[in-house]
């Protein structure tokens, strides 16, 4: 892929760099911490790599962070794993998100939408209220601060709230949604033995209703650390035996109590993938998550009271979190509950309309089916409020962005953003003052020590090398639950570049400053010598109409020879016939590199997935390697089990 100079797909005109609130937020760090004044972003970010105590204590001043018991310093120790932020320090994170209800109270804080598209509003003095009254429930039912408490719930204004008033006790909250069968949230409640589950009835997706009486009853079963079970009746059930009614928990008129806790106090716990073994449990910090998403969401997203903040999440996806904590900068946060295709392709653009979304954020596969779907949102729908479209969950093809460009706007700010669970935050993204160049991510973010690294941990420019980070980040995992020794911990990101963090993507930083994300590293495709990554490969093979889906891996071979299979799962009507063949190798050899043209090319019944939607590549590698299935893959952590099947009986049949 070239780095070469090209022109911007977009440039910010001069009023919207000076209205930045990131241009703000540098003429003030400039005036009162010795920042850079001039030079922009690029001067902004070396200086916040460079000056790590300095930057961070000064975003928790420009963004009012209230410290009830004031830091001894901001950086106690910088080694990585195990640094120490803000020691010293208490806070809570529920009572800053709530402030706008000071000022706001009748305000939208919350604008819940179902699969009718019609939003409710739950106003910041609601939300507030049934927060307090809940926290004191909790309490009251012996919840502690450092206690778990679990939701097994969709996206609806009632996971936000027991969010919140889990962290205002100084409990920890973890989620998963209820698309999640007994086996996947299993594998990861019991890790962290939560004392309440809050529970749905069930849940309605692509127009029809999902009874999960049984899934709840089975948790229950299962979970013998439970003090209490709270019943949702999304679809007007009764509670369950012995279950409490949210009705019950949240109608007082209570002023809620913010436990003050030390910054490093666990907020929550996420769970990664989990393809192998159990699901990682990360837990990441009250205090680190408050000052990283301060600073992702108010500075690297422009996000304000003014803005309504959508994007298309599950509570089982960490943008969950990251779209809840739109509340610490004042956004009114869109809640979709409901399918991303419901009723037709262009349902997240109704949702957008119908919510006056000022921020709209997406994944780059829906943004590619509404490009093969032929949807066309700026006709068909009124996007006027949209001044960002963002995308994640895989790198956004540059098809993605000229499609975007050509039919939303193309006065339109395109925000292709990477990071991870790991962090619950980007490494690389959205800058509302830089300019956007197609198939690129505008830049590394503040704070964030991005580089790319070749295997002797040497400094890469204009060419693909590992995704490091050299600095420690506020919201980096304090620890993994169930992990004493840290030694997983350790293994998972610290183990190659000692002190460093290899997050596990190959990466180009190009020498304008921007990002191109190439898929994993840990699935790339090495041929003699010339790395590339899977996501490539997908771009170019899928914009063929007869792909529906395609899936890569590279296995070395005993004998030192190198075997690349690409898998594809084909449309309606398409035949793998020798011309569709040529075609795909022709595409490939054109378009990428002749060494990645594929050896074979098999048809598949599907790609497999992981529950959160990305495609599992080092499994099948395993399987084809001759992994048994139970070794290779976590079975309760893939959407379709019964598709590695595929996969395991070609490995038996090649063998």
């Amino acid at each position: 892929m070239t780095t070469a100079n090209p022109s911007p797909l977009w440039q910010p005109d001069p009023q919207r760099i000076a209205q930045a609130r990131i241009t703000t937020f540098q003429a003030w760090a400039a005036e009162h911490h010795g920042a850079p004044a001039e030079g922009g972003y690029p001067a902004l970010h070396r200086w916040s790599v460079d000056e790590p105590e300095t930057f961070w204590h000064a975003v928790t001043e420009w963004f009012d962070v209230r410290f009830s018991t004031p830091f001894t310093r901001v950086l106690g120790d910088r080694a990585m794993p195990g640094a120490q932020w803000f020691p010293g320090a208490t806070l809570n994170y529920a009572e800053h998100a709530l402030r706008a209800a000071a000022t706001r109270a009748d305000e939208p804080a919350l604008l819940h939408v179902d699969e009718t598209h019609e939003p409710r509003p739950v106003t910041w003095a609601e939300l507030r209220r049934q927060v307090g009254s809940l926290a004191a429930e909790l309490r009251a039912l012996g919840v502690r601060p450092g206690d778990r408490v679990s939701g097994y719930l969709p996206n609806i204004p009632q996971a936000v709230v027991a969010l919140l008033a889990t962290a205002a006790v100084g409990a920890v909250w973890t989620s998963c949604a209820p698309d999640f069968g007994a086996r996947s949230v299993l594998d990861r409640f019991q890790q962290v033995e939560p004392v309440v589950l809050f529970t749905v009835d069930g849940y309605r997706y692509g127009g029809k209703e999902h009874d999960r009486r049984a899934v709840v009853a089975e948790l229950r079963r299962e979970l013998p650390s439970l003090r209490a079970v709270v019943h949702i009746p999304l679809l007007g059930t009764e509670p369950p035996g012995g279950a409490l009614e949210w009705s019950a928990l949240t109608g007082a008129d209570t002023e809620p109590v913010f436990e003050q806790v030390p910054f490093d106090h666990p907020l929550w716990v996420l769970y990664s993938s989990g393809t192998t073994g159990l699901p990682k449990a990360i837990v990441q910090s009250q205090g680190g998550i408050l000052v990283e998403h301060l600073k992702q969401l108010g500075l690297h997203c422009d996000l304000g009271p003014e803005d309504r903040f959508f994007w298309y999440t599950s509570t089982g996806w960490m943008m969950w979190n990251f779209l809840v904590s739109g509340l610490l900068v004042g956004a009114t946060v869109i809640l979709y509950d409901g399918s991303a295709g419901y009723p037709d392709t262009g349902a997240q653009w109704r949702v957008a309309e119908h919510t006056a979304a000022t921020f709209f954020g997406t994944s780059a596969a829906y943004v590619m089916a509404c490009r093969k779907n032929e949807v066309h949102p700026a006709r068909d729908y009124d996007l006027s409020r949209v001044r960002c479209v963002a995308t994640t969950g895989s790198p956004l093809p540059p098809d993605g962005f000229r499609w975007l460009h050509d039919e939303v706007r193309d006065d339109l700010w395109i925000a292709s953003v990477s990071g991870g669970t790991d962090v619950c935050s980007c490494f690389a993204g959205a800058v509302p003052t830089l300019p956007v160049y197609t198939g690129e991510l505008q830049a590394a973010c503040l704070g964030t020590d991005l580089q790319s690294w070749d295997p002797a941990g040497k400094p890469l420019t204009d060419e693909v090398g590992e995704l490091v980070v050299t600095n420690p980040m506020p919201s980096m995992p304090i620890r993994f639950w169930n992990d004493p020794d840290g030694s997983r911990y350790h293994d998972s990101y610290f183990a190659m570049y000692p002190g460093v963090w290899r997050h596990g993507d190959w990466i180009t930083l190009t020498s304008r400053g921007s990002v191109i994300i190439h898929g994993r590293s840990d699935s790339t495709l090495n041929r003699q010598g010339v790395r590339m990554g899977s996501a490539d490969i997908y771009e170019a093979v899928e914009r063929l109409p007869e792909i529906k889906e395609s899936l890569v891996v590279g296995l070395e071979q005993p004998d030192g020879g190198y075997w690349m299979p690409l898998f594809v799962h084909l449309a309606p009507q398409a035949v793998l016939d020798e011309a569709l063949v040529t075609r795909i190798k022709q595409t490939i050899r054109e378009q990428l590199s002749p060494r990645h043209v594929p050896d074979e090319i098999i048809e598949v019944p599907g790609v497999p997935h992981t529950l959160t939607g990305k495609r599992i590549e080092v499994p099948v590698k395993r399987l084809l390697q001759g992994t048994p299935l139970d070794k290779a893959v976590n079975p309760g952590s893939v959407d379709d089990l019964d598709l590695l099947r595929f996969y395991e009986d070609l490995a038996r049949t090649r063998a």
